[in-house]
């Protein structure tokens, strides 16, 4: 299994460096390709470096071949796991040393000078043997899985050149003695555990040319002094946890090609304008890291500078016009800030831009033309401003356009006719404007086209032929516009991706056309309040995959299709408002996950269908308005429909309505009134007593059996995700009722001290055994699991397993679950920053199994309870990926073994029995509910079955006022409302009823990390 970005192993909080990259995939590839060329290039030069270094004369002192052979036999006997190639390190075949995988030697083979075991699936530790090898010049152990420290005596390799430790799991601090190691050039320590302050010793560093602290958990600030190392061309210290201002020394790396600050650092202050002085900087990054203020004009004089990222901060002000004298850029990203203004006139000077994201700002005004003409834009994304006036006619017309989206602003006029001449636009995202006139014919030969969302304007004309039918289109929404005219069919094409199609509340006509079958992986299907006639066509039947098909307020007539029982996904069907006739189909019965039906307000008549009644799933149905005859059958779902379902059938009775007139008993029932009780005969309780006795003889020998077994299953299997100091002896020792500190539908929780006084908590599982069919599912998911590493996940140490029991080892986190601290007595001291930060750090955490996993990791019982909180309070997520495993028990009466926890579990797996990532995100919705009320997601809501979703949206009404009344009263008066607001909205979208309008992790982590900003999203 591969997380995140590196093969061998999983990441932490770091991968979040790349969660938001604005570039396309051709782009991103190019940017990528450049820093690894220039990596490759470097480590190049060292290989040269090394053999030219090797001609120096080699003096008696020098380790001999057997010697250093021994050095590398002793650094293998530390790691605990490694790629079969090194199985060559064989101190028997010391004469082969320089043939040894990753060994390289000098050109008179006689010393060790490159160490390459990058990527070699190592876990353990790193000797300090290592530092033995004097002669080394390149050392690369990048890609695998080492732990604990780096060893500190690196400083007496004084020839080295080349270090690269990257994609580890190093920690401790880095204070080495880098003043001896006067010949580094090459320092790359990049996604480790490194903590502590930034190191000041680099700076004693000469030759040092590219130094990448980023993805650590550093701390402090970053040193002025590193403003003094003028040799450097790369800098990175992006993805920790600094603080502080930007020192404006760092405007001395004059040399500096690459500087990269962003994402996870919280700074203060905002940008140094003496960055503008860094005349050969090539790509800055600034992105997510708290900045304020305007941006500087000095950044204009940057014209060697092609990637500029300054996303997700809270920077104001106009942008400055200079910034239209870089005439080299070809990435300028300043979405997510409070920025203001127009869009300058100047960036007609932008020639190589290729991507412009302005997204969730300020801005005003109308888009300039010089936009449009830029020759080399490919994406443009002004998504949520104050844009108004018309779209440039122009764009499109470089030939190049791939993605557009100016949603959610003022524009009005038409959609410009150019914006597919390229035949290369993937997205087109224009809803939420003011947009009219007919949609350009030229759209509808836009092979390349995947997702068009154009609702919510005043368009008008008929849908251009070929629109619908695009081979590449997954997504289509033109609602609430008023479109006109036939729905174009086209019998010879077959669009095999289209998932959603929502064309309702158009003035829409005619019939439908058969041709409506032809879509096979459609899942969404919305025709409601628009004005087409005839009958639905049979073919509907052959859309295997829809789950909401509405055809609601149209003129539809005749009857209802038998083959509509084909669609066998279907969980809502809303025919209503129509013209429909005759009897409901009982085919409809055949569609076993049917959650909603409406067929009221039309003229279907004779009974209802019994067989409706067996439909399990159906919890909400409509049958009013129609000429339906006969009695209400008096069974199954029948029973659970509201009494509004049935009115106005003047010719339907039953319990609901009147009473029918017919007798009710049957001559079988009214048969043994006033009779006795029927005797069972003897020879029956004669087999009654034989059949118990029987029964427990076999519970017996059952029990004997199984103490046989227990007897017998004393053999423990540990196996260990990093080094331990301790075995299964001393986790068996935990497992005691005094040690008890949780109990659930997963298992027991037991709170264990090793000998070396390090506290982990053992999780005894319910409901599995070794001996059970889930075994090889369970190990492999657990060796999964083990491999996970980001700061807001819970470590899992070990796995501990016999026959008959399951033990996980976890990290042990003091502050215990979100769920015991908010809703108990120490949930007023719980104040509102300590919650918001508690909600992102969770976010993050299922970001990161949702969407750096692959394949992704479900977590399927997100819950308060499942979110640990250590010493700081930083949350930690639990239990993930195991739900799938636990066997309903009857241990717990809130916990359902496959889709979670009662008053988490998302709507839709009601009636599917499925859950995705969209039923965690559901879940997660419901725990933000629980931080900003402080109460349970059940129970306490004054009217039985009422629950936290239902609730908040009944006391709220979507609006700011009705948010101030839910607030947990234990916050007090100090609670910044518009914060509460936006993470509230942010939990409504979560809890929406349709998977399909949640948003991803990924997204939720943005939205919640933009808390702080007000009005950045409006409720509606």
């Amino acid at each position: 299994m591969k997380c995140g970005l590196s093969v061998l192993q999983s990441d932490k909080k770091k991968r979040s460096l790349f969660l938001w990259n604005p570039l396309p995939v051709n782009q991103r590839a190019s940017h990528l390709m450049a820093a690894s060329d220039m990596m490759r290039s470097v480590f190049l030069s060292f290989l040269i470096l090394v053999f030219l270094t090797s001609f120096h004369p080699v003096s008696s002192h020098n380790p001999s071949l057997k010697r250093q052979a021994a050095i590398l036999v002793s650094l293998k006997q530390a790691f605990e796991s490694f790629n079969p190639s090194l199985n060559s390190w064989n101190a028997s075949n010391y004469l082969s040393l320089c043939s040894w995988t990753g060994v390289l030697c000098d050109s008179m083979n006689r010393l060790v000078v490159s160490l390459d075991i990058s990527n070699s699936n190592i876990s353990g530790s790193l000797s300090p043997a290592l530092t033995e090898l004097r002669a080394l010049v390149n050392l690369s152990v990048a890609a695998n899985s080492f732990s604990g420290s780096f060893p500190p005596d690196i400083h007496k390799l004084e020839r080295l050149q080349f270090l690269n430790i990257s994609n580890n799991m190093f920690s401790g601090d880095l204070n080495w003695e880098f003043s001896r190691l006067k010949q580094l050039v090459v320092l790359d320590a990049y996604n480790n555990n490194f903590n502590a302050s930034l190191p000041l010793g680099v700076t004693e560093l000469p030759e040092l040319q590219r130094l990448d602290f980023g993805g650590n958990f550093f701390t402090g600030i970053i040193p002025p002094g590193y403003g003094d190392m003028k040799q450097l061309n790369y800098l990175s210290l992006a993805g920790n946890s600094l603080g502080g201002v930007i020192p404006s020394e760092l405007g001395n790396l004059t040399n500096i090609n690459y500087l990269l600050l962003g994402y996870y650092n919280d700074f203060d202050g905002g940008i140094p304008p003496e960055l503008g002085k860094l005349f050969n900087l090539l790509h800055l990054d600034l992105a997510s890291c708290g900045l304020e203020g305007p941006i500087p004009p000095e950044l204009g004089n940057l014209n060697k500078l092609d990637t500029m990222f300054l996303q997700i901060n809270q920077l104001s002000g106009r942008i400055p016009p200079q910034l239209g004298n870089l005439s080299s850029l070809k990435t300028l990203d300043l979405s997510n800030n409070a920025l203001t203004g127009a869009i300058p006139v100047e960036f007609s000077g932008l020639r190589e831009l290729t991507l412009l994201n302005l997204f969730i700002n300020k801005f005003l005004g109308e888009i300039p033309h010089a936009i449009a003409e830029l020759p080399k834009l490919e994406v443009l994304k002004m998504w949520q401003n104050n844009f108004t006036g018309a779209i440039p006619s122009k764009l499109g017309q470089n030939g190049r356009l791939i993605e557009l989206d100016l949603s959610t602003n003022k524009l009005t006029g038409l959609v410009p006719k150019s914006l597919c001449f390229g035949r290369k636009l993937t997205i087109l995202i224009l809803q939420r404007n003011f947009l009219f006139g007919p949609l350009p014919d030229d759209l509808g030969q836009c092979d390349t086209l995947r997702r068009v969302r154009i609702g919510h304007n005043y368009l008008s004309g008929s849908i251009p032929k070929g629109f619908l039918h695009l081979p590449e289109l997954s997504l289509m929404e033109l609602f609430n516009n008023y479109l006109s005219g036939p729905l174009p069919q086209d019998t010879s094409k077959v669009p095999s991706k289209l998932v959603q199609l929502n064309l309702s509340n158009n003035r829409l006509s005619g019939s439908l056309p058969a041709s409506i079958g032809n879509f096979p992986s459609l899942q969404i299907l919305l025709l409601n309040g628009n004005r087409f006639t005839g009958e639905i066509p049979s073919n509907i039947g052959q859309l295997k995959k829809v789950l909401n098909l509405d055809m609601s307020r149209n003129n539809f007539s005749g009857r209802v299709p038998l083959e509509i029982g084909n669609c066998l996904l279907l969980t809502s069907l809303d025919l209503s408002q129509n013209q429909l006739s005759g009897p409901i189909p009982v085919q409809i019965a055949q569609i076993h996950i049917l959650n909603y039906l409406n067929v009221s307000w039309n003229h279907l008549n004779q009974s209802l269908p019994k067989e409706i009644g067996s439909m399990k799933s159906l919890t909400t149905a409509d049958f009013s308005h129609n000429n339906f005859s006969g009695p209400i059958p008096e069974t199954g779902q029948y029973l659970v429909f509201n009494s509004t379902s049935f009115t106005s059938n003047p010719q339907l009775c039953g319990s609901y309505l009147i009473p029918c007139n017919y007798l009710s008993s049957s001559p079988l029932q009214s048969h043994n009134h006033g009779g006795t009780r029927p005797q069972v005969p003897g020879k029956y309780k004669l087999i009654f007593v034989l059949g118990l006795f029987l029964c427990s003889l076999v519970f017996a020998t059952l029990a004997i059996i199984k103490t046989r077994k227990v007897r017998n299953s004393n053999l423990w299997k540990l196996t260990a995700f990093q080094k331990l100091e301790f075995g299964s002896e001393e986790i068996l020792e935990c497992i005691k009722d005094n040690n008890v500190i949780g109990r659930g539908g997963a298992g027991i929780v037991y709170r264990g001290i090793m000998p070396n006084g390090e506290q982990v908590a053992v999780k005894k599982l319910l409901g599995i055994s070794r001996g059970s069919s889930h075994d090889n599912g369970l190990s492999a998911e657990v060796r999964t699991l083990g491999k996970i590493r980001h700061r807001n996940i819970v470590r899992l140490l070990a796995f501990c397993s016999n026959k008959e029991t399951n033990l996980l080892v976890y990290e042990y986190m003091p502050n215990g679950s979100l769920g015991e601290v908010l809703h108990g007595k120490r949930g007023g001291h719980l104040k509102w920053e300590t919650r918001l930060k508690i909600a992102i750090e969770a976010a993050r955490g299922l970001c990161y199994l949702h969407h750096d996993c692959s394949p992704l990791i479900l977590h399927r019982d997100v819950k308060s309870n499942n979110i640990l909180l250590d010493s700081d309070f930083e949350a930690h997520v639990a239990d993930f990926g195991l739900a799938k495993f636990l066997q309903d028990t009857g241990n717990s009466e809130c916990m359902s073994a496959i889709a979670g926890s009662y008053g988490y579990i998302a709507p839709e797996y009601a009636y599917t029995l499925k859950v995705d990532e969209k039923s965690d995100v559901y879940s997660f919705g419901v725990v933000l509910l629980e931080l900003i009320t402080g109460r349970r997601p059940v129970g306490n809501f004054g009217e039985d079955g009422i629950d936290i979703v239902q609730w908040t949206k009944m006391q709220t009404n979507s609006s700011k006022e009705g948010v101030v009344k839910i607030l947990d009263g234990r916050l007090g008066n100090n609670i910044p409302i518009d914060e509460a607001v936006q993470v509230f909205f942010v939990a409504v979208l979560c809890v929406q009823e349709r998977s399909i309008e949640r948003p991803t992790m990924r997204e939720v982590v943005q939205m919640l990390a933009q808390a702080k900003q007000p009005n950045t999203f409006n409720m509606q």
